[in-house]
C-alpha cells in the first residue's frame, strides 16, 4: 500500500489527525493493534479546551459535542470545608470549556472516518517502523496470517505512551523527563446526576476529591489514594462514604450514589519526550508527553498537537515547504511544558503529600485563600484552565 501519511494508533489523536488530513485532501491510512470496540471501551477524561472544540469543528465532526456537550464557564474549589467558584469565563474574557466524554470523541471521529471510506486497519500485530531517517519510511505490520507493509511520506505517531512509535526512536536521539507522584486516583463511573453543576475540586486532610461528569445522568468521581492501592479493596459502599466524608455539607447533601459501572486506580505522573520529530517520524499525544490528569490536558495536548501537524502536513503539499514541519517539535514542547507546569501546581497545591504533613496542608491552604481572593492569581488559573491558543507557524 502507499498513502502520504501513515498514521500509528486509532485513539483520538490518530483519528482527528486523520479527519483534518482528509479534509485538506491529504491521503492517510491509520494502523491500530487494538480492535475498534477496545479503542471504544477505554474510559477516559472528557474536559475539552475550546482549541479541541474548533478543531472538531474544523473536522466537522463537533456536531454531537456542541448539542450533547456541557459548556462550563467556571470551576468549585473545595478547601477547609468552603467552597469557592472561579469565574473562568468573565476572568478569560468569555473563554470556557465542554464536558463531552473523550470515549464520544472517539466515536464520532470512528463514525465520520467510516462514512468516508477512509483506511483504518484495526488489529494489526507487531506494528513495526522503517526507514523514518530517510526518505522513504514504511510501516509494517502483520494480519490474517500476512505481513503487509505501508509505503508512506511521513509517519504519525498518535499511539500513547507505550505504543511503538516512540520505542521505535534510538536512544540516543531522545531525552526524556518523568516525575511519579507518591498517590493515585480511585475513579468510579456511574449513572448518577451530579452533584453539582460544575467540578468541584477538594484539598481535604483526607486527601484530594475531585467531582466531574460525563453528562446530566453519568458523573465521574475520584479520590486519591496511595500508589500501592488496590481497586479489590474498594467496594462501592466505602467509596462513597470516603468521597462523602471529603465533601463540604452541601455537597454531600446532594450526593446520589449508585452501582459503579467502572471503577479503577490511576497512578499520575509527569512525562515528556524531546524532541517530537526524529526524520519523517513526528510523535503526538500521549507518544510524546504525559499529564497528571488534574489540569485535564492530557486529550487538549493531544488535539493541539495534531492541530500543529495537520497545518504543517497542509503547508508542505500546498507549498512545497518543510519550514512548518521543522517548527513542529518546538511549537508542541512550547506548549507542553507550560501544561506540564500548569499540571504540576494544580496537583502539588490539591494534593496531600505524605512527606509534607500538617505544615504542608496548611501552606496549601493558605496558597488556596489567597488564589480565590486575588483576581490576578484567579486569572492565571482560569486562562491557563481554558487553554492557551494555538500559536502560528
Amino acid at each position: 500500500m502507499r498513502t502520504q501519511v501513515a498514521i500509528i494508533g486509532a485513539g483520538p489523536a490518530g483519528l482527528l489527525l486523520g479527519q483534518l488530513l482528509h479534509k485538506a485532501g491529504i491521503d492517510n491510512i491509520i494502523v491500530e493493534r487494538q480492535s475498534g470496540d477496545y479503542v471504544l471501551g477505554r474510559i477516559r477524561a472528557g474536559v475539552l479546551e475550546q482549541v479541541t472544540m474548533d478543531l472538531l469543528a474544523r473536522a466537522g465532526v463537533d456536531s454531537r459535542a456542541k448539542t450533547e456537550g456541557l459548556p462550563h464557564e467556571g470551576i468549585e474549589l473545595l478547601f477547609k470545608g468552603a467552597r469557592h467558584r472561579i469565574d473562568m469565563h468573565s476572568l478569560t474574557g468569555g473563554k470556557q470549556v465542554t464536558v463531552y466524554g473523550q470515549t464520544e470523541v472517539t466515536r464520532d471521529l470512528m463514525e465520520a472516518r467510516t462514512a468516508e471510506g477512509l483506511t483504518t486497519i484495526y488489529s494489526a500485530a507487531n506494528v513495526s517502523l522503517h526507514d523514518f531517517d530517510s526518505g522513504k519510511p514504511r510501516v509494517r505490520y502483520e494480519k490474517d496470517g500476512r505481513t503487509h507493509e505501508i509505503e508512506c511520506d511521513f509517519i504519525a505517531g498518535c499511539d500513547g505512551y507505550h505504543g511503538v512509535s516512540r520505542a521505535s526512536v534510538p536512544a540516543d536521539a531522545i531525552q526524556t523527563y518523568e516525575k511519579i507522584y507518591p498517590f493515585g486516583w480511585l475513579g468510579v463511573l456511574a449513572d448518577v446526576p451530579p452533584v453539582s453543576h460544575e467540578l468541584i475540586y477538594a484539598n481535604t486532610e483526607r486527601g484530594f476529591a475531585l467531582c466531574s461528569m460525563r453528562s446530566a445522568t453519568r458523573s465521574r468521581y475520584y479520590v486519591q489514594v496511595p500508589t500501592e492501592e488496590r481497586v479489590e479493596n474498594w467496594s462501592d459502599e466505602a467509596f462513597w462514604n470516603e468521597l462523602r466524608a471529603r465533601l463540604d455539607p452541601e455537597a454531600r447533601a446532594h450526593l446520589a450514589t449508585g452501582p459503579s459501572l467502572e471503577k479503577s486506580i490511576a497512578p499520575l505522573r509527569s512525562f515528556v519526550a524531546e524532541p517530537m520529530r526524529f526524520g519523517s517520524l513526528f510523535l503526538a499525544g500521549d507518544a510524546a508527553h504525559i499529564v497528571p490528569p488534574t489540569g485535564a490536558k492530557g486529550l487538549n495536548l493531544a488535539t493541539a498537537d495534531v492541530g500543529y501537524l495537520s497545518r504543517a502536513f497542509e503547508i508542505f503539499y500546498a507549498e512545497k515547504s518543510a519550514s512548518a514541519l521543522d517548527r513542529y517539535s518546538d511549537l508542541c514542547l512550547r506548549r507542553v511544558w507550560k501544561a506540564e507546569r500548569f499540571s504540576w501546581w494544580f496537583t502539588s497545591l490539591m494534593h496531600r503529600f505524605p512527606e509534607t504533613g500538617a505544615f504542608g496542608q496548611k501552606i496549601q491552604e493558605a496558597e488556596l485563600d489567597y488564589l480565590v481572593h486575588s483576581t490576578a492569581a484567579s486569572t492565571s488559573l482560569a486562562e491557563n484552565y481554558v487553554g492557551l491558543p494555538l500559536e502560528d507557524f
